[in-house]
């Protein structure tokens, strides 16, 4: 074997070269240092975050271990706005790490998350499925023993125990179609796979194509496959719930387009489209209907992150590049909202506890400032200009309908649509700070910690500029256009 072959892997080796400085600081570094753990991960991992971006340019594409993986400039575009939401993550958590419960493990918090982030990357870069569920699991496991984080609170339990059970299912209904696909030809690689399906397209490929995306659709929450996420998200501590609702998010999306396009890319039109226009109907509508109905803020933005994901599967079913290109913004966009969302939440649960819209009501007397970044968050993730929020909508109803096809038309609309009945409860949470004044304010006013302020500049920056400036996603779109990159992603 030729290990320099390892050498391909240099965002992977990076990552575990944070995570054993991280894992050797909190292990080795006397008492009185060990205070500054959380500091010290947000500068390495921001460090390593930078230098992921300036060798971004020379990136080429390299393939390894015969084609099991592969990395180029769009995997590593995706796995750095991967990294910007860890880091935002790793800000937003501080707090929260160095309270007196989490004080005594917040080193194994941060560790958990660079392994998952870790198995995440191996998704991303993965061209054989073997690689592919070494990956799936690195990323899961680690994120079962996040969600029962709060040891103390029942509540983290039950979901720790509801996540695992779904991450063991869906993994072996994503086995169980493996099985069918490997029947059919004799191969694991993406490239061997998409070459022995053929024109033939038996029922056994329906069957398997059926149980892979039940396996994926697990874990990117799509409808019927969501039971799990309100419950989760409720449970699991916020940081872990915002890492749970756009990192793992967003790179199971990526992954889930090259492993349809580069395995099953000859099935679309005739298997696993179809599949997918009812999938997308069911996840936005569903998602949208049940979240007006929610008054707890995590259940609520668990629903919004199932009809996000919805939206997210838009730039899939597009099948082009346009459609690639406006997936990865529209989760580098999604990444700033709801963590700005999510930073909030995370503020205020710190400081008061309360986490129910209801406590809501007259946020703005108290704290305005938390108030105008959720205001912000709010209108991004419905979508109104000129915020970030609306034009990753805007690009992935253009790649979509550049399909051409009468369903995609439809499929658009009954979106579009379900983007109205979103705004609704949106504008809910808004309408509670700056409208519901009638009754005295629940939370009252305190200071938020400078790790959550600058966390909540970092987002709302993001929210602003990336409405603003469209290098951002014209730089994608032109990575994304050269060379037939739907097909050697």
């Amino acid at each position: 074997m030729d290990y320099s072959q390892f050498l391909a892997m240099k965002q992977e080796i990076g990552l575990l070269i944070v995570f054993l400085l991280v894992f050797l600081y909190d292990t080795f570094m006397p008492k009185k240092a060990l205070n500054a753990t959380a500091g010290f991960t947000c500068v390495v991992f921001a460090i390593y975050t930078l230098v992921s971006f300036c060798c971004l340019s020379a990136c080429e594409t390299v393939s390894a271990f015969s084609g099991m993986y592969t990395t180029g400039p769009v995997m590593s575009t995706i796995k750095n706005i991967l990294n910007v939401g860890v880091l935002i993550v790793l800000i937003q958590a501080t707090q929260w790490a160095n309270s007196e419960f989490q004080i005594m493990r917040r080193g194994e918090f941060y560790e958990l998350l660079l392994l998952t982030l870790f198995g995440m990357y191996l998704m991303i870069s993965a061209r054989h499925f073997l690689l592919f569920v070494i990956g799936l699991e690195s990323a899961s496991l680690p994120l079962a023993a996040m969600v029962a984080f709060d040891k103390q609170h029942y509540e983290s339990h039950e979901a720790a125990i509801k996540y695992i059970l779904t991450a063991v299912f869906s993994s072996a209904v994503f086995m169980m179609g493996l099985s069918f696909v490997y029947g059919l030809t004799g191969s694991l690689y993406f490239t061997d796979i998409y070459a022995g399906i053929g024109a033939e397209h038996s029922v056994m490929l329906i069957m398997a194509l059926a149980f892979v995306i039940s396996g994926i659709g697990f874990k990117l929450s799509l409808v019927p496959f969501h039971l799990w996420t309100a419950d989760v998200y409720q449970g699991a501590p916020t940081s872990v719930t915002s890492y749970l609702s756009v990192i793992s998010k967003g790179a199971a999306a990526f992954a889930f387009l090259v492993i349809l396009v580069q395995a099953f890319g000859l099935a679309y039109s005739q298997v696993w489209e179809w599949m997918l226009y009812a999938l997308i109907i069911l996840t936005i509508t569903v998602g949208n209907l049940f979240a007006i109905r929610q008054r707890n803020m995590k259940r609520f933005l668990a629903f919004s992150s199932v009809s996000q994901a919805g939206y997210i599967m838009l730039g899939v079913i597009a099948f082009n590049t346009t459609g690639l290109a406006s997936m990865m913004y529209y989760i580098l966009v999604y990444i700033f909202s709801n963590l700005a969302a999510f930073g909030v939440i995370g503020a205020i649960e710190n400081a008061t506890g309360k986490v129910n819209m209801d406590d809501y009501n007259g946020l703005y007397k108290t704290n305005p400032k938390l108030s105008f970044a959720m205001m912000l968050a709010m209108f991004s993730l419905a979508g109104i200009p000129p915020f970030a929020g609306f034009f990753s909508k805007f690009f992935i109803f253009t790649g979509a309908i550049q399909q051409g096809s009468t369903a995609i038309y439809v499929l658009v609309l009954i979106a579009l649509i379900n983007t109205i009945i979103s705004l609704y409860y949106y504008l809910l949470v808004v309408k509670a700070m700056f409208i519901n004044t009638e009754n005295e304010c629940v939370i009252p006013t305190f200071r938020s910690s400078c790790s959550e302020r600058l966390g909540l500049w970092i987002t709302v920056a993001g929210i602003l500029l990336l409405g603003i400036v469209s290098f951002f996603y014209n730089s994608i779109l032109s990575m994304t256009s050269s060379g037939g990159i739907m097909i050697d992603l």
